[in-house]
């Protein structure tokens, strides 16, 4: 199986791009893995926040495939914890999953064609995160994943 992460807009500080850069080093032991940035909009002075999100998920709906298995991290979203994830994940490898891609949306969620495109959505926390945030939650949370399906010791219970 091969996991992609999308993500909208580039992260602009130094020292969270230096820890996603760091797990996912780690995660290509393990798995085929990408993390891709969808650009920000240019010039959204004059657009609401429904047309950025409907332009976000247009940018978005590109870059899937109609194979792509889509989960989006939104707050509403199904809550896991780490061995659960594992256990998700597993569940989809054993099922022939060819590529799972998971969202990370703008700042102001997604669109409706996205939800409708996705096949679920997780939620990390009950908690609000920025969206830059979430990128380094997502890659660390999908590494220890890994660990945990490999029994290696990066997981305590």
């Amino acid at each position: 199986m091969k996991i992609k992460v999308l993500a909208v807009g580039k992260t602009d500080d130094k020292n969270l791009q230096m820890l996603i850069d760091k797990y996912q080093k780690r995660l290509r032991h393990y798995v085929k893995f990408e993390f891709e940035v969808v650009p920000d909009l240019k010039k959204t002075k004059n657009l609401s926040f429904a047309e950025q999100k409907t332009a976000e998920g247009q940018a978005i709906l590109k870059k899937l495939n109609s194979a792509d298995y889509v989960l989006l991290f939104d707050e509403k979203g199904e809550e896991y914890g780490s061995v659960g994830f594992a256990r998700f994940l597993q569940k989809k490898m054993n099922a022939g999953t060819k590529v799972m891609c998971l969202i990370i949306g703008g700042p102001y969620g997604f669109s409706e064609e996205i939800y409708t495109r996705a096949n679920g959505r997780i939620s990390l926390s009950k908690m609000t995160f920025s969206h830059q945030m979430i990128r380094l939650f997502a890659t660390e949370q999908i590494y220890r994943a890994f660990t945990i399906l490999k029994n290696e010791p990066y997981h305590h219970d």
